[in-house]
């Protein structure tokens, strides 16, 4: 075995042996990711863009009433709803557009939260009708786990679009939507939330890059490499773990089971 190998499996093991993940509920890790995503411009055109988790009883979803903006999000903005976006409670609204999601569902049983949203570097991004270049360490988590949806299909609120998007995210945790914005689907909510950040990440450096000159893409076995290890559940974890502590250093009281102003 070569040392590069020795290290890894060591790294490995002490990863496994060491980390602790968080414990929190769902409904605290939904908020938590919905406030670190608000921070970091995913909802900077205002309601546009959904958080999405499976709930504990099989059919059900978390999401967050409509009319919430992530980064205002609390427990209490959290509402369950069913396979056909019917929320539990009989009486508030999710977004319509968090539909395309339940096609999502139906097709990757290994697919626990999605997230969707229009930062600037993706949108920008978008536009251009360019695919994601992992041309960076940064980016690597996303050789050969983005998709591209090069042909918008309209506003996603109806179940034509959700079988769309579905067949083109495919097996992959992401996918570029052309003219639209991104999708991660996540076996976890923290993974769900930090590959959407790692995404607007890359997506604003290749923006950046491209003014400067040509973009040259990572060797495809180092890519590889970069990415099983870069999306390890420790790795997304601890990453999540940050982010969170950021969010309840700026507002320690957002976890609080308070009544939301908004009824609906």
């Amino acid at each position: 075995m070569d040392p590069k190998s020795q290290t890894r499996d060591r790294v490995d093991q002490e990863l496994a042996s060491k980390i602790q993940l968080d414990t929190r509920s769902r409904a605290d890790n939904l908020v938590l990711a919905c406030r670190m995503l608000g921070e970091r411009g995913h909802w900077h055109g205002g309601l546009a863009g959904q958080i999405t988790a499976r709930g504990e009883q099989a059919g059900t979803y978390w999401t967050l009433k409509f009319g919430i903006g992530a980064d205002e999000a609390t427990a209490a903005d959290l509402i369950l709803v069913d396979d056909d976006l019917r929320p539990l409670d009989g009486v508030s609204m999710a977004n319509p557009a968090v539909r395309f999601h339940l096609w999502v569902y139906r097709v990757r049983p290994d697919v626990q939260s999605i997230v969707h949203t229009h930062p600037p570097g993706v949108t920008a991004l978008s536009m251009t009708g360019q695919r994601l270049s992992v041309a960076h360490m940064d980016a690597t988590p996303f050789h050969d786990n983005c998709g591209y949806l090069g042909d918008w299909p309209g506003l996603p609120i109806a179940d034509n679009e959700g079988e769309i998007i579905a067949g083109a995210l495919g097996h992959r945790k992401a996918l570029l939507l052309a003219h639209h914005g991104l999708l991660t689907a996540g076996a976890t909510i923290q993974e769900a939330a930090v590959l959407a950040i790692w995404l607007e990440q890359a997506a604003q450096a290749q923006v950046q890059a491209a003014a400067i000159g040509a973009i040259r893409e990572v060797r495809p076995e180092l890519a590889l490499e970069a990415r099983d290890f870069l999306l390890k559940p420790q790795i997304t974890g601890l990453t999540f773990q940050y982010f969170a502590r950021k969010v309840l250093r700026d507002d320690p009281g957002c976890l609080a089971r308070t009544q939301s102003p908004l009824t609906t």
